[in-house]
């Protein structure tokens, strides 16, 4: 996984939890003002997902989502299929992987791209100053819940892919992402 795609971790609560310090002056070295956090932000198509957050959503990819999982030990389904070769991959393990990664975003696609439905509607809303607590409440609400899914959908293939796998391919998989051992994972390090 690359940072480049950003975690997509509550984007709302991101912006409520930085909001009073961004709306507090900012200054740079020497007494200038700094460029406020958010310049430029105001020109998205959706305010709270960047473009490339939005591609990632759309394309079901896992943007960070199943990093307990991957980082715990349990392989996702697109990097195994990426370093099939390295992990000995047989044939018919091959076959699963693919069918499990094309399960993954079948499922994942139809939830990101709801949820890119569900946060424009919240900036439409907010841009249009009809955003009352009630509909506040339902819109966040949403958001949240189809997060969740798309986060345990993402997730599921993970747990998915140790039924799979053997523990040496599993071990090996640790080892080639760069997160060591097993025990070096348990022991945070």
């Amino acid at each position: 996984m690359t940072l480049r795609s950003g975690l997509l971790v509550l984007p709302l609560a991101a912006a409520l939890s930085a909001g009073p310090a961004a709306a507090q002056h900012h200054h740079g070295g020497h007494g200038q003002p700094a460029t406020p956090p958010y310049a430029g932000l105001q020109v998205r198509p959706v305010k709270s997902l960047s473009d490339q957050q939005l591609s990632d959503l759309r394309a079901g990819r896992g943007m960070g989502m199943a990093l307990p999982a991957e980082l715990n030990g349990y392989p996702g389904p697109v990097h195994v299929l990426e370093l099939a070769d390295a992990l000995g991959l047989t044939p018919e393990q091959r076959d699963r992987v693919r069918a499990l990664r094309e399960a993954m975003t079948a499922e994942a696609v139809p939830l990101g791209k709801r949820l890119i439905v569900e946060e424009a509607a919240l900036d439409r809303g907010f841009a249009a100053r009809t955003v009352t607590p009630t509909s506040l409440e339902a819109a966040t609400s949403a958001i949240g819940q189809t997060q969740a899914r798309l986060r345990a959908a993402h997730l599921r293939y993970h747990l998915a892919m140790m039924d799979l796998l053997t523990p040496e391919q599993v071990r090996r998989y640790g080892e080639l992402r760069g997160y060591g051992s097993a025990a070096e994972r348990q022991q945070g390090g």
